[in-house]
């Protein structure tokens, strides 16, 4: 058997074994339980515990199953974004290559058509999930530059991934859904439903960003790479005392052919603190840069980096409006959002980054 595309209640044992075999492991599963995972807003991600019919010495004891949001709101997001078929692609044909710590994946199939996909991937546990709203640990966010590094290296200055469609960013790219004026009406539209809980300042940024959208584009100076477009801890795995790799990224659905600076902003400004983000970024920013350097990017200074880093926050600033319009409310939701756009005003003004756009 032939794994297919199908949803959480639809999956058996039957498929359930096709899947490990597909992805190497010769063992029959005898049953299974399923339950949610994560706190994932545009897919539903479940963790399945396996018992065996027929064991085998690598077959895993549970696997984490990624599938469309059960939410119409958020699947419609993902498929008119094309978050599901861009993630699936990652796997097939840049994981292996892309030097970051993923998941080992069994099976991932999407179908261009509907933007039906689905993931099949290794638990992870004992790790466990990083908290945009808890924060990171200097170490943590250690782990995290050196695993930037190595996706950002691997990748580097690529122009091969210009020909590849489901490549945010790349000349073969579909236009983006992100236009000038949908960036304006979310704006407006998030302005309206958060006014209670915006702050001056916060508006004041916002609004230089949305009305200078071409300025902001055209911000980036230097070589393109392969960059993860949502690096934040709620993506991330992290080690724990029980065990589990130091730290692993996961949620390829917007992945891009950016600049990679602004993957280390987004992080560096929502998971620290302002205080310690201030106090940690030389090292930090070093250490992003030797690794690059020891993974064979030449010809980018650590001037360079300074400069392009100094605005890359506003891409945090823009996700965190513009995620909120297009996927389920939560309370929790809420409150992230919120977290991640002040945390982008901070680092915007430390960098002093609105006076790029005018």
């Amino acid at each position: 058997m032939t794994p297919d595309i199908r949803r959480p209640g639809d999956i058996d044992t039957a498929w359930l074994t096709a899947v490990l075999q597909a992805g190497g492991v010769d063992a029959v599963v005898g049953s299974f339980t399923a339950a949610n995972v994560g706190s994932g807003q545009i897919g539903e991600s479940i963790r399945f515990k396996l018992t065996y019919a027929r064991d085998a010495d690598d077959a895993p004891r549970s696997i984490v199953g990624k599938f469309p949001s059960p939410d119409e709101e958020s699947r419609r997001t993902g498929v008119v974004l094309g978050n599901y078929v861009r993630e699936v692609r990652f796997y097939q044909h840049l994981a292996a290559g892309a030097l970051v710590a993923t998941p080992r994946c069994y099976f991932t199939e999407a179908d261009d058509a509907t933007g039906e996909f689905v993931l099949m991937m290794a638990d992870l546990a004992p790790a466990e999930q990083g908290d945009q709203l808890k924060g990171v640990t200097l170490e943590q966010a250690r782990l995290v530059m050196e695993q930037a590094a190595r996706l950002h290296a691997s990748h580097w200055a690529d122009d091969g991934l210009e020909v590849l469609p489901w490549v945010s960013g790349t000349k073969a790219a579909p236009p983006s859904a992100a236009s000038p004026d949908a960036i304006r009406s979310l704006w407006q539209g998030f302005r309206e439903r958060y006014a209670e809980r915006l702050k001056p300042h916060w508006v004041e940024v916002g609004e230089a960003l949305t009305t200078s959208w071409e300025a902001y584009t055209r911000l980036h100076d230097g070589p393109r790479c392969l960059t993860h477009n949502d690096f934040r801890p709620d993506n991330m795995m992290f080690g724990t005392a029980a065990g589990g790799a130091p730290c692993t990224v996961l949620d390829w659905q917007s992945f891009s052919y950016a600049a990679g600076a602004t993957d280390v902003a987004y992080f560096l400004a929502g998971a620290l603190t302002p205080e310690a983000r201030r106090a940690a970024e030389p090292e930090l920013l070093g250490l992003y840069h030797r690794t690059l350097t020891s993974l064979g990017v030449t010809g980018y200074s650590a001037a360079d980096l300074k400069r392009h880093y100094a605005h890359g926050a506003f891409s945090l600033f823009m996700t965190a409006f513009f995620a909120s319009m297009i996927v389920i409310r939560t309370p929790r939701g809420d409150d992230m959002f919120m977290q991640m756009l002040g945390s982008a005003v901070d680092h915007i003004a430390d960098h002093d980054a609105l006076s790029r756009l005018r």
